[in-house]
């Protein structure tokens, strides 16, 4: 199934919620907030349109109705000690995992950090989520930090987080060096 990247634009919040329903609550436990809630995705939008957030959708073209097979969001605070430093923030269908969707977003969401000028990109997300920490540091993140019972859901379970980051700067350079 092929996907088209582009961005998340306000017409799409019923199709964003509606993929939001379709993740497991353990795929949201890094975001800070319930993706569940209409509200969220409300001040999502409102963030893009200030912004403070690129976001990015995966949009499935062979399906009758288009779907969200995934979304990436940039997250940074251009006012901030910071304001160098861009979150990475990706969400990925679970039936579209291992399709290359989750790295078709990351590598759009590097083309705009790098044109935002940022010099390191982070990440976060649960340890056990192995799959999401493979893609990331298959594309150059590295640990940084792990903390302890940082999360908790819904059930009262506490969880780890663990923070990845990305030297962007050294990436573009080295980019750049070798005209790529």
């Amino acid at each position: 199934m092929s996907h088209l990247i582009r961005r998340f634009d306000p017409a799409d919040r019923e199709r964003v919620a509606a993929f939001a329903r379709t993740l497991p609550e353990h795929d949201l436990l890094f975001l800070g907030r319930d993706l569940n809630h209409p509200r969220v995705i409300e001040a999502w939008l409102e963030a893009i349109g200030d912004g403070w957030i690129d976001s990015l959708l995966a949009v499935d073209q062979d399906a009758a109705e288009p779907r969200v097979a995934g979304t990436a969001a940039l997250v940074r605070d251009p006012l901030g000690w910071s304001a160098h430093v861009g979150e990475v923030r990706l969400l990925v269908s679970p039936d579209r995992r291992g399709a290359g969707v989750g790295r078709d977003l990351l590598e759009a969401i590097f083309a705009i950090a790098r044109d935002r000028g940022l010099a390191k990109l982070t990440a976060r997300m649960t340890p056990d989520q192995s799959g999401s920490v493979a893609l990331f540091e298959g594309l150059g993140f590295r640990a940084e930090a792990l903390l302890k019972d940082q999360v908790r859901g819904r059930d009262g379970r506490s969880h780890d987080l663990a923070i990845l980051s990305f030297d962007a700067a050294r990436h573009a350079a080295r980019q750049q060096a070798f005209g790529v």
